[in-house]
């Protein structure tokens, strides 16, 4: 049996959906998501672009150079992957394949999040870096990969199994026992 068979079978009872209604619902929840993180990463990406050419950053010690390369190079990534899904979906468009492309869609973002942390852990460095010293800074983009980790990751993967398997196939406006 196909592991998503009780998940379609639940949409079908409780939200009395379709399939091509549940692939416009997971498409516009998508969209939203990305329409949060684009802005953010689109403006990071901006200003990290635009470090080389400010006064001060020649002095920057050749390590934080290499962090600050990586970090664009991270960050350029993840706006890639994170706009990657519009492309995906005009060329896609009228194919009567939104599965594909709302698949693909949710692994481009899910790989545009993992280079956002990363992005965002090469900022700490950064930062700290030129404002302390390197150690320092090592230890403010650990933390807050760290950080990234637990709220990103350790949290929902939590949060997913106190909260128990899906909940029954049982519409929710429907009692369970009739014979109450």
């Amino acid at each position: 049996m196909d592991r998503l068979e009780p998940d379609r079978r639940w949409n079908e009872k409780a939200r009395h959906e379709t399939s091509t209604q549940r692939l416009d619902r997971n498409w516009s929840s998508l969209l939203q998501e990305l329409r949060v993180v684009q802005t953010g990463v689109q403006l990071l990406t901006g200003l990290l672009l635009t470090l080389p050419f400010h006064d001060g950053f020649e002095d920057l010690r050749a390590e934080l150079r290499i962090v600050y390369l990586y970090t664009v190079a991270c960050s350029i990534g993840a706006t890639a992957l994170l706009i990657a899904p519009i492309g995906i979906h005009r060329s896609m468009f009228r194919r009567h394949r939104l599965d594909v492309v709302v698949t693909t869609a949710h692994h481009l973002a899910n790989a545009g999040i993992l280079l956002l942390g990363l992005t965002l852990s090469g900022v700490m460095v950064l930062i700290f870096g030129a404002v302390l010293d390197l150690h320092a800074g090592i230890v403010a983009g650990l933390c807050t990969a760290l950080g990234i980790v637990l709220c990103w990751l350790v949290l929902p993967v939590g949060l997913r199994a106190l909260a128990g398997p899906p909940q029954s196939s049982q519409p929710a406006d429907t009692d369970p026992d009739p014979a109450r």
